[in-house]
């Protein structure tokens, strides 16, 4: 039991690294950037409040899990803004073994049997293929857009993003899981981009 539980702080106290991670995103007022902390609860929250944007199997509860743990590999990687050097580095590679290898580490920081599934949920995430990923893959894509209309242009006035750029990198995502959602999204955002 003490080994067990030494694991688990183990992890929850790395954990708290997370807070110390800054985003290239603001808050909604844009006082400040987000921490990846917030980004992650809010994603939660944003889960919970649009469930009924989910298609038709989404487990709710499994995408919430998801989206708490979908940016822990920023602990060693960072964040990497998606507009950043058009778009590349977010997608490349080297930030997708780089991440992979943080996943092994911090979640090897838990016992075997809780690391395994965490480190599954985070891998279900990033492939996006399942209807649940795909939804929480649509959520982390649509906090952003919201945070950047909120603050009056964000990152997309900081990268100099077009709406062909908007649409390519974070509206296909937010559309192929959350068709609805991102219906409504385009139409508030083409405003800020005429």
């Amino acid at each position: 039991m003490s080994a067990r539980l030494d694991a688990q702080f183990a992890f929850l106290n790395e954990a708290d690294r997370l807070k110390s991670v800054l985003r290239a995103t603001t808050l909604c007022d844009g006082s400040r950037p987000e921490n990846s902390g917030e980004h992650s609860w809010h994603l939660a929250l944003y889960a919970l409040v649009l469930a009924d944007q989910a298609g038709p199997g989404v487990n709710i509860d499994r995408v919430i899990r998801m989206l708490l743990l979908h940016d822990l590999v920023e602990i060693d990687v960072g964040d990497v803004p998606i507009h950043s050097a058009n778009g590349t580095a977010h997608a490349s590679a080297a930030t997708r073994d780089a991440e992979a290898k943080a996943a092994e580490r911090i979640f090897g920081l838990l016992p075997k049997d809780l690391a395994a599934d965490l480190h599954a949920l985070w891998q279900e995430f990033e492939a996006a293929e399942t209807a649940d990923a795909r939804f929480a893959k649509s959520l982390d894509r649509v906090q952003p857009v919201m945070a950047n209309l909120m603050s009056g242009g964000g990152t997309w006035a900081t990268y100099d993003v077009t709406y062909d750029q908007l649409e390519a990198r974070v509206g296909s995502k937010i559309a192929r899981g959350a068709p609805g959602l991102w219906e409504w999204v385009r139409h508030k955002v083409l405003p800020w981009f005429a």
